[in-house]
């Protein structure tokens, strides 16, 4: 891999900094996998990436290329740059060990996304009870617009399929390869990024 490239392992997560006017690449190498996204503002660690204000501003719950994830505040965190997948989900929040036992039974217990998005942002003081609605890179979440009901199907995205953001500000990225077997088709693979 290049030096600014990365690997997160199957079912973990990872943190890291990227400053303002970079670019993170979300990269699905081998297909059908989920990415857990959050975004933090370096210089005051309580503004965070908000599912809420990002849907309310930008009148659909379908998020790609041009579109602006907003924070707690209403301020701009990223640009959604590039897309070569078009489909992603900001309505659910992180898999858990909860999750597990109240969805998985017939799975043994995992920590999820928030268990790992968690352990990796620690060290940046941040709570497990402090951790909002990720952005879901490449999780098929279709919604019946009679009813409201929402399906989780399989990634839609191939292998090398990517997502790109330019960063606003000064920002911590949390990011993890989901652990939920119906987010990935019942597997699990890793995801790579990158910063420019």
């Amino acid at each position: 891999m290049k030096p600014n490239s990365f690997e997160i392992p199957p079912r973990s997560g990872a943190a890291f900094e990227i400053k303002a006017g970079q670019v993170l690449t979300v990269i699905d190498p081998l297909g059908g996998q989920v990415a857990d996204l959050l975004a933090i503002a370096q210089s005051d660690r309580r503004e965070m990436i908000s599912s809420g204000r990002t849907l309310d501003y930008a009148e659909t719950i379908y998020l790609t290329t041009g579109n602006l994830l907003y924070s707690n505040r209403s301020n701009v965190m990223l640009e959604i740059t590039g897309d070569t997948v078009g489909r992603h989900d900001f309505l659910l929040t992180p898999c858990s060990e909860a999750t597990f036992r109240l969805c998985y039974d017939d799975e043994p217990p995992h920590q999820g996304c928030l268990g790992n998005l968690h352990q990796a942002l620690s060290p940046y003081g941040i709570a497990e009870d402090d951790i909002p609605v990720a952005f879901n890179c490449f999780m098929n979440v279709p919604v019946d617009g009679a009813t409201g009901k929402l399906k989780v199907l399989p990634p839609l995205s191939k292998a090398g399929d990517h997502i790109s953001f330019r960063a606003r500000m000064d920002l911590i990225i949390g990011l993890t390869a989901c652990s939920a077997p119906a987010s990935n088709g019942g597997s699990f693979k890793p995801i790579h990024y990158r910063v420019d």
